[in-house]
Protein backbone atom coordinates (compact mmCIF):
# COMPACT_ATOMS: atom_id res chain seq x y z
CA UNK A 1 0.00 0.00 0.00
CA UNK A 2 2.92 2.32 0.74
CA UNK A 3 4.17 1.80 -2.83
CA UNK A 4 0.80 2.91 -4.17
CA UNK A 5 0.98 6.19 -2.25
CA UNK A 6 4.48 6.76 -3.61
CA UNK A 7 3.11 6.50 -7.15
CA UNK A 8 0.18 8.91 -6.84
CA UNK A 9 0.43 12.27 -8.56
CA UNK A 10 1.37 14.70 -5.81
CA UNK A 11 0.94 17.75 -8.03
CA UNK A 12 -2.79 17.01 -8.22
CA UNK A 13 -2.83 16.31 -4.49
CA UNK A 14 -1.22 19.67 -3.68
CA UNK A 15 -3.76 21.51 -5.84
CA UNK A 16 -6.69 19.64 -4.31
CA UNK A 17 -5.54 20.24 -0.73
CA UNK A 18 -4.82 23.93 -1.43
CA UNK A 19 -8.26 24.50 -2.99
CA UNK A 20 -9.99 22.74 -0.09
CA UNK A 21 -7.95 24.87 2.30
CA UNK A 22 -8.96 28.09 0.52
CA UNK A 23 -12.63 27.19 0.74
CA UNK A 24 -12.31 26.23 4.39
CA UNK A 25 -10.64 29.54 5.26
CA UNK A 26 -13.42 31.46 3.56
CA UNK A 27 -16.03 29.48 5.49
CA UNK A 28 -14.18 30.08 8.76
CA UNK A 29 -14.30 33.81 8.04
CA UNK A 30 -17.93 34.08 6.97
CA UNK A 31 -19.77 31.07 8.43
CA UNK A 32 -17.94 29.35 11.32
CA UNK A 33 -20.87 26.97 11.85
CA UNK A 34 -20.61 25.77 8.25
CA UNK A 35 -16.84 25.51 8.65
CA UNK A 36 -17.19 22.88 11.37
CA UNK A 37 -19.54 20.78 9.26
CA UNK A 38 -17.28 21.14 6.22
CA UNK A 39 -14.24 19.92 8.15
CA UNK A 40 -16.16 16.80 9.12
CA UNK A 41 -17.06 16.14 5.48
CA UNK A 42 -13.46 16.75 4.42
CA UNK A 43 -12.31 14.09 6.89
CA UNK A 44 -14.94 11.67 5.57
CA UNK A 45 -13.90 12.49 2.00
CA UNK A 46 -10.25 11.89 2.84
CA UNK A 47 -11.09 8.47 4.30
CA UNK A 48 -12.96 7.57 1.11
CA UNK A 49 -10.05 8.93 -0.93
CA UNK A 50 -7.52 6.75 0.91
CA UNK A 51 -9.78 3.71 0.72
CA UNK A 52 -10.27 4.08 -3.04
CA UNK A 53 -6.55 4.50 -3.71
CA UNK A 54 -5.83 1.22 -1.95
CA UNK A 55 -8.25 -0.61 -4.25
CA UNK A 56 -7.39 -1.83 -7.73
CA UNK A 57 -10.41 -0.55 -9.65
CA UNK A 58 -9.35 -1.71 -13.10
CA UNK A 59 -11.38 -4.92 -13.03
CA UNK A 60 -14.47 -3.07 -11.79
CA UNK A 61 -14.20 -0.43 -14.52
CA UNK A 62 -13.94 -3.20 -17.12
CA UNK A 63 -17.07 -5.00 -15.88
CA UNK A 64 -20.27 -4.31 -17.80
CA UNK A 65 -22.37 -5.66 -14.93
CA UNK A 66 -20.72 -3.30 -12.42
CA UNK A 67 -20.95 -0.20 -14.64
CA UNK A 68 -24.56 -0.72 -15.70
CA UNK A 69 -25.54 -1.78 -12.18
CA UNK A 70 -24.05 1.45 -10.84
CA UNK A 71 -25.91 3.48 -13.48
CA UNK A 72 -29.30 1.93 -12.66
CA UNK A 73 -28.68 2.22 -8.92
CA UNK A 74 -28.00 5.95 -9.25
CA UNK A 75 -31.22 6.48 -11.18
CA UNK A 76 -33.20 4.54 -8.59
CA UNK A 77 -31.62 6.72 -5.91
CA UNK A 78 -32.66 9.87 -7.82
CA UNK A 79 -36.24 8.56 -8.11
CA UNK A 80 -36.26 7.79 -4.39
CA UNK A 81 -35.00 11.30 -3.71
CA UNK A 82 -37.78 12.90 -5.72
CA UNK A 83 -40.53 11.05 -3.87
CA UNK A 84 -39.15 10.80 -0.34
CA UNK A 85 -36.63 13.61 0.22
CA UNK A 86 -37.80 16.46 2.49
CA UNK A 87 -38.55 19.82 0.91
CA UNK A 88 -35.53 22.10 1.48
CA UNK A 89 -35.60 25.62 -0.03
CA UNK A 90 -38.21 24.47 -2.53
CA UNK A 91 -36.15 21.47 -3.70
CA UNK A 92 -36.36 17.75 -3.02
CA UNK A 93 -32.67 17.16 -3.58
CA UNK A 94 -31.25 16.03 -0.22
CA UNK A 95 -31.64 12.72 1.56
CA UNK A 96 -31.37 12.88 5.33
CA UNK A 97 -29.15 10.20 6.88
CA UNK A 98 -29.06 10.74 10.63
CA UNK A 99 -27.40 14.11 11.27
CA UNK A 100 -26.20 14.33 7.65
CA UNK A 101 -27.81 15.55 4.44
CA UNK A 102 -26.62 13.98 1.20
CA UNK A 103 -27.33 15.18 -2.33
CA UNK A 104 -27.60 12.19 -4.73
CA UNK A 105 -27.20 14.41 -7.80
CA UNK A 106 -23.54 14.92 -6.81
CA UNK A 107 -23.05 11.16 -6.89
CA UNK A 108 -24.94 11.05 -10.21
CA UNK A 109 -22.34 13.35 -11.80
CA UNK A 110 -19.53 10.94 -10.94
CA UNK A 111 -21.65 7.97 -11.99
CA UNK A 112 -22.42 9.47 -15.39
CA UNK A 113 -18.74 10.29 -16.03
CA UNK A 114 -17.80 6.67 -15.27
CA UNK A 115 -20.70 5.29 -17.32
CA UNK A 116 -20.02 7.47 -20.38
CA UNK A 117 -16.30 6.63 -20.18
CA UNK A 118 -17.19 2.92 -20.32
CA UNK A 119 -19.85 3.45 -23.01
CA UNK A 120 -17.67 5.45 -25.40
CA UNK A 121 -14.65 3.19 -24.85
CA UNK A 122 -16.71 0.13 -25.84
CA UNK A 123 -18.31 1.93 -28.79
CA UNK A 124 -15.10 3.54 -29.96
CA UNK A 125 -14.64 1.24 -32.95
CA UNK A 126 -18.22 1.94 -34.09
CA UNK A 127 -18.15 5.60 -33.09
CA UNK A 128 -19.57 6.62 -36.50
CA UNK A 129 -22.83 4.75 -35.90
CA UNK A 130 -25.92 6.79 -35.18
CA UNK A 131 -26.82 4.32 -32.43
CA UNK A 132 -23.75 5.42 -30.45
CA UNK A 133 -24.87 9.05 -30.39
CA UNK A 134 -28.56 8.32 -29.71
CA UNK A 135 -27.76 5.67 -27.09
CA UNK A 136 -25.43 7.94 -25.11
CA UNK A 137 -28.03 10.72 -25.35
CA UNK A 138 -30.79 8.55 -23.88
CA UNK A 139 -28.58 7.27 -21.08
CA UNK A 140 -27.70 10.88 -20.20
CA UNK A 141 -31.25 12.18 -20.54
CA UNK A 142 -32.69 9.91 -17.83
CA UNK A 143 -30.66 11.31 -14.87
CA UNK A 144 -30.91 14.82 -16.37
CA UNK A 145 -34.71 14.71 -16.19
CA UNK A 146 -34.72 13.16 -12.71
CA UNK A 147 -32.44 15.94 -11.43
CA UNK A 148 -34.23 18.74 -13.30
CA UNK A 149 -37.60 17.91 -11.74
CA UNK A 150 -36.22 18.17 -8.17
CA UNK A 151 -35.83 21.02 -9.38
CA UNK A 152 -32.05 21.35 -9.76
CA UNK A 153 -31.34 23.18 -13.00
CA UNK A 154 -27.63 23.63 -12.34
CA UNK A 155 -26.62 20.00 -11.97
CA UNK A 156 -28.95 18.97 -14.81
CA UNK A 157 -27.16 21.43 -17.11
CA UNK A 158 -23.79 20.15 -15.91
CA UNK A 159 -24.70 16.58 -16.92
CA UNK A 160 -25.83 17.70 -20.38
CA UNK A 161 -22.56 19.57 -20.95
CA UNK A 162 -20.53 16.60 -19.71
CA UNK A 163 -22.23 14.52 -22.41
CA UNK A 164 -21.39 17.19 -24.99
CA UNK A 165 -17.77 17.07 -23.82
CA UNK A 166 -17.63 13.30 -24.26
CA UNK A 167 -18.98 13.65 -27.79
CA UNK A 168 -16.27 16.17 -28.62
CA UNK A 169 -13.36 14.04 -27.32
CA UNK A 170 -14.71 10.72 -28.62
CA UNK A 171 -14.02 11.48 -32.28
CA UNK A 172 -17.62 11.71 -33.51
CA UNK A 173 -17.95 13.06 -37.07
CA UNK A 174 -18.93 16.71 -37.46
CA UNK A 175 -22.49 16.02 -38.63
CA UNK A 176 -23.16 13.85 -35.59
CA UNK A 177 -21.70 16.53 -33.32
CA UNK A 178 -24.07 19.00 -34.96
CA UNK A 179 -26.98 16.67 -34.22
CA UNK A 180 -25.78 16.42 -30.64
CA UNK A 181 -25.95 20.19 -30.25
CA UNK A 182 -29.45 20.18 -31.77
CA UNK A 183 -30.50 17.58 -29.21
CA UNK A 184 -29.13 19.81 -26.44
CA UNK A 185 -31.20 22.72 -27.75
CA UNK A 186 -34.25 20.45 -27.77
CA UNK A 187 -33.60 19.51 -24.14
CA UNK A 188 -33.34 23.17 -23.26
CA UNK A 189 -36.61 23.99 -25.05
CA UNK A 190 -38.48 21.14 -23.35
CA UNK A 191 -37.12 22.12 -19.96
CA UNK A 192 -38.07 25.77 -20.51
CA UNK A 193 -41.63 24.90 -21.51
CA UNK A 194 -42.44 22.16 -19.03
CA UNK A 195 -39.87 21.75 -16.23
CA UNK A 196 -38.32 25.08 -15.24
CA UNK A 197 -39.95 27.08 -12.46
CA UNK A 198 -40.72 30.76 -12.96
CA UNK A 199 -37.87 31.89 -10.71
CA UNK A 200 -35.42 29.82 -12.76
CA UNK A 201 -36.64 31.43 -15.97
CA UNK A 202 -36.33 34.86 -14.37
CA UNK A 203 -32.70 34.19 -13.45
CA UNK A 204 -31.87 33.28 -17.04
CA UNK A 205 -33.72 36.33 -18.41
CA UNK A 206 -32.10 38.53 -15.77
CA UNK A 207 -28.65 37.59 -17.05
CA UNK A 208 -29.44 39.40 -20.34
CA UNK A 209 -30.85 42.43 -18.50
CA UNK A 210 -28.57 42.93 -15.47
CA UNK A 211 -30.16 46.26 -14.47
CA UNK A 212 -33.65 44.78 -14.20
CA UNK A 213 -35.15 44.32 -10.72
CA UNK A 214 -32.02 45.12 -8.66
CA UNK A 215 -33.81 44.22 -5.43
CA UNK A 216 -35.22 40.99 -6.85
CA UNK A 217 -33.94 38.61 -9.49
CA UNK A 218 -30.63 40.44 -10.03
CA UNK A 219 -29.94 41.27 -6.38
CA UNK A 220 -27.55 38.36 -5.83
CA UNK A 221 -25.44 39.10 -8.90
CA UNK A 222 -25.27 42.84 -8.16
CA UNK A 223 -24.05 42.18 -4.63
CA UNK A 224 -21.57 39.65 -6.01
CA UNK A 225 -20.11 42.22 -8.40
CA UNK A 226 -19.85 44.76 -5.58
CA UNK A 227 -17.96 42.23 -3.46
CA UNK A 228 -15.52 41.38 -6.25
CA UNK A 229 -14.93 45.01 -7.19
CA UNK A 230 -14.46 46.23 -3.62
CA UNK A 231 -11.77 43.62 -2.95
CA UNK A 232 -9.26 45.34 -5.19
CA UNK A 233 -5.85 43.76 -5.62
CA UNK A 234 -5.01 42.74 -2.05
CA UNK A 235 -8.53 42.42 -0.62
CA UNK A 236 -10.05 43.91 2.51
CA UNK A 237 -8.44 41.33 4.77
CA UNK A 238 -9.53 38.13 6.48
CA UNK A 239 -12.89 38.64 8.18
CA UNK A 240 -13.10 42.26 6.99
CA UNK A 241 -15.33 41.94 3.93
CA UNK A 242 -18.42 44.08 4.49
CA UNK A 243 -20.51 42.34 1.83
CA UNK A 244 -19.74 38.97 3.41
CA UNK A 245 -19.71 39.83 7.11
CA UNK A 246 -22.83 42.02 7.05
CA UNK A 247 -24.83 39.51 5.05
CA UNK A 248 -25.33 41.56 1.88
CA UNK A 249 -23.79 38.78 -0.23
CA UNK A 250 -26.23 35.83 -0.22
CA UNK A 251 -25.00 32.24 -0.21
CA UNK A 252 -21.44 33.42 0.44
CA UNK A 253 -20.60 29.91 1.61
CA UNK A 254 -21.71 28.20 -1.57
CA UNK A 255 -22.93 29.77 -4.84
CA UNK A 256 -21.02 33.02 -4.26
CA UNK A 257 -17.96 31.83 -2.37
CA UNK A 258 -15.77 33.03 -5.26
CA UNK A 259 -17.01 36.58 -4.64
CA UNK A 260 -16.50 36.19 -0.90
CA UNK A 261 -12.87 35.19 -1.45
CA UNK A 262 -12.41 38.05 -3.93
CA UNK A 263 -13.66 40.63 -1.43
CA UNK A 264 -11.43 39.53 1.45
CA UNK A 265 -8.46 38.22 -0.54
CA UNK A 266 -8.63 40.43 -3.61
CA UNK A 267 -7.33 39.74 -7.09
CA UNK A 268 -4.30 38.03 -5.56
CA UNK A 269 -6.41 35.34 -3.87
CA UNK A 270 -8.67 34.57 -6.82
CA UNK A 271 -5.68 34.53 -9.21
CA UNK A 272 -4.08 31.89 -6.98
CA UNK A 273 -7.28 29.84 -7.02
CA UNK A 274 -7.53 30.05 -10.81
CA UNK A 275 -3.86 29.05 -11.12
CA UNK A 276 -4.28 26.03 -8.81
CA UNK A 277 -7.41 24.92 -10.61
CA UNK A 278 -5.81 25.30 -14.04
CA UNK A 279 -2.68 23.45 -12.89
CA UNK A 280 -4.78 20.55 -11.60
CA UNK A 281 -6.78 20.30 -14.83
CA UNK A 282 -3.67 20.48 -17.01
CA UNK A 283 -2.10 17.71 -14.96
CA UNK A 284 -5.27 15.60 -15.26
CA UNK A 285 -5.26 16.06 -19.04
CA UNK A 286 -1.64 14.88 -19.10
CA UNK A 287 -2.57 11.78 -17.09
CA UNK A 288 -5.50 11.12 -19.41
CA UNK A 289 -3.18 11.16 -22.39
CA UNK A 290 -0.80 8.75 -20.63
CA UNK A 291 -3.49 6.22 -19.67
CA UNK A 292 -3.04 2.66 -20.94
CA UNK A 293 -6.69 1.94 -21.79
CA UNK A 294 -9.29 4.06 -23.55
CA UNK A 295 -11.77 3.76 -20.67
CA UNK A 296 -9.17 5.16 -18.27
CA UNK A 297 -8.40 8.00 -20.66
CA UNK A 298 -12.09 8.77 -21.14
CA UNK A 299 -12.71 8.68 -17.39
CA UNK A 300 -9.89 11.10 -16.58
CA UNK A 301 -10.89 13.48 -19.37
CA UNK A 302 -14.47 13.19 -18.13
CA UNK A 303 -13.29 14.30 -14.69
CA UNK A 304 -11.58 17.29 -16.33
CA UNK A 305 -14.79 18.23 -18.13
CA UNK A 306 -16.89 17.88 -14.97
CA UNK A 307 -14.58 20.07 -12.87
CA UNK A 308 -14.13 22.65 -15.64
CA UNK A 309 -17.84 22.97 -16.41
CA UNK A 310 -18.69 23.52 -12.74
CA UNK A 311 -15.86 26.04 -12.36
CA UNK A 312 -17.05 28.03 -15.39
CA UNK A 313 -20.67 27.99 -14.24
CA UNK A 314 -19.87 29.11 -10.70
CA UNK A 315 -17.37 31.83 -11.58
CA UNK A 316 -19.45 32.96 -14.57
CA UNK A 317 -22.55 33.39 -12.40
CA UNK A 318 -20.52 35.34 -9.82
CA UNK A 319 -19.42 37.73 -12.57
CA UNK A 320 -22.91 38.01 -14.05
CA UNK A 321 -21.86 36.30 -17.28
CA UNK A 322 -23.97 33.18 -16.69
CA UNK A 323 -27.28 32.62 -14.88
CA UNK A 324 -27.22 31.71 -11.20
CA UNK A 325 -28.22 28.03 -11.27
CA UNK A 326 -26.71 26.76 -8.03
CA UNK A 327 -23.53 25.03 -9.24
CA UNK A 328 -20.81 24.61 -6.62
CA UNK A 329 -17.18 25.67 -7.03
CA UNK A 330 -15.32 22.32 -6.93
CA UNK A 331 -13.36 21.66 -3.71
CA UNK A 332 -14.12 25.19 -2.44
CA UNK A 333 -17.88 25.65 -1.96
CA UNK A 334 -19.60 24.50 1.20
CA UNK A 335 -21.38 21.19 0.75
CA UNK A 336 -20.48 17.77 2.06
CA UNK A 337 -21.90 15.92 -0.95
CA UNK A 338 -19.86 18.03 -3.35
CA UNK A 339 -16.59 17.68 -1.41
CA UNK A 340 -17.10 13.94 -0.99
CA UNK A 341 -17.95 13.38 -4.67
CA UNK A 342 -14.98 15.43 -5.90
CA UNK A 343 -12.51 13.64 -3.62
CA UNK A 344 -13.91 10.25 -4.67
CA UNK A 345 -13.40 11.13 -8.34
CA UNK A 346 -9.81 12.25 -7.75
CA UNK A 347 -9.27 9.06 -5.74
CA UNK A 348 -10.46 6.96 -8.69
CA UNK A 349 -8.06 8.78 -11.02
CA UNK A 350 -5.16 8.32 -8.60
CA UNK A 351 -6.00 4.63 -8.12
CA UNK A 352 -5.95 4.04 -11.88
CA UNK A 353 -2.76 5.92 -12.65
CA UNK A 354 -0.79 4.64 -9.65
CA UNK A 355 -1.14 1.13 -11.15
CA UNK A 356 -0.36 2.14 -14.73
Amino acid sequence: MIDIFKKIDWKIMICMIALIGAGSLSLFSSHPDFFNKQILWIIIGFLFFVGIITLDLRSFLASKAVIYGMYYLINVLLIFTYFFAPLVKGNRAWLVIGPFQFQPSELAKIGLVIFLAYYFSKKHIGINRWSTLIGSFIYTLIPVILIAIEPDLGNAMVLVLVWVGFMMVSGLPLKKLALGFVLCLMIGLVMWMSILKNYQKERIIGMFNPEKDPLGVNYNVIQSKIAIGSGGIMGKGFGQGTQVQLGFLPEAQNDFIFSAIAEEGGLLAISLIIFLFAWMLIRLVALGNMADLSIHSFLILGAVMLFLIQFIFNVGSNLGLLPVVGVTLPFISYGGSSILANMILIGIVQSIMSRK
